[in-house]
């Protein structure tokens, strides 16, 4: 089976903080440095080591993609990893991934560029559900009670048990997520993950593997001090190990 991995990396992170950025010497926050190596490259190792990953596509933009290429160079990294120019949108980034991938692809998992603490396990999991079902992302039960609302009013209290907040990877077959695009450009939907693109056509369910509250999206400074002690978690369970 051929999964390859699409990481949209061309964002300008504008949640983070003049302070938090100077001292990683970045405004953008899938440069900002943990360990002295950008996010983005902590998250790229993370699917290195999964066998049935055959290909990373990673979406840049153009001003990135010589010094970046330099760093992948030095990492010497055992699956070959393409380097795209991205597009204005998520969106726009992802379907610029997929036009570079080979038709026989199986499975594509689409991985935001600040979850650099998604485990193998995980990883493993949403691939074996996708591959069955067709399509499948990771996300958790909110532990808060989730209110709807218009302006400050409450009109209802959603049901934890029927909600979903999503993570990523997400994974989809290939011919399906191109479809999904193709869909989406054509109608000028715009959504605001890959699951919603698929979601739309009604082919298939798309299916929830339980993720963890540790696979954190890194978008403002307090993130960064929880990403430090994870990362120095996952160093002492690889020392111990």
């Amino acid at each position: 089976m051929k999964v390859a991995v699409i990481i949209p990396a061309a964002g300008f992170g504008t949640r983070m903080s003049r302070g938090s950025a100077e001292k990683s010497g970045t405004s953008r926050k899938q440069f900002m440095l943990l360990d002295g190596s950008p996010i983005l490259l902590q998250t790229i190792r993370k699917f290195v080591s999964i066998p049935r990953v055959m290909k990373i596509v990673v979406a840049l933009r153009p001003e990135d993609m010589e010094w970046f290429d330099g760093l992948l160079r030095q990492e010497a990294l055992p699956v070959p990893i393409q380097l795209v120019e991205g597009g204005d949108s998520r969106q726009a980034s992802v379907e610029n991934a997929l036009a570079v991938l080979e038709p026989d692809t199986d499975l594509v998992a689409v991985h935001d560029a600040v979850r650099p603490f998604i485990d193998r396990a995980t990883i493993e999991k949403v691939i074996d559900e996708a591959a069955e079902t067709g399509a499948a992302i990771v996300g958790i039960i909110p532990v808060d009670t989730v209110k709807q609302v218009r302006g400050n009013k409450i009109h209802g209290t959603l049901p934890r048990e029927r909600l979903t907040l999503a993570q990523t990877p997400q994974v989809f077959r290939y011919a399906l997520l191109k479809e999904a695009f193709e869909r989406a450009r054509e109608d000028g939907f715009i959504g605001t993950d890959e699951s919603s693109l698929v979601e739309r056509l009604e082919k298939v369910e798309v299916s929830v593997v339980v993720g963890s509250d540790r696979n954190i999206k890194i978008t403002k400074p307090s993130d960064m001090d929880l990403a430090r002690l994870f990362l120095s978690e996952e160093a002492a369970h690889t020392k111990a190990s």
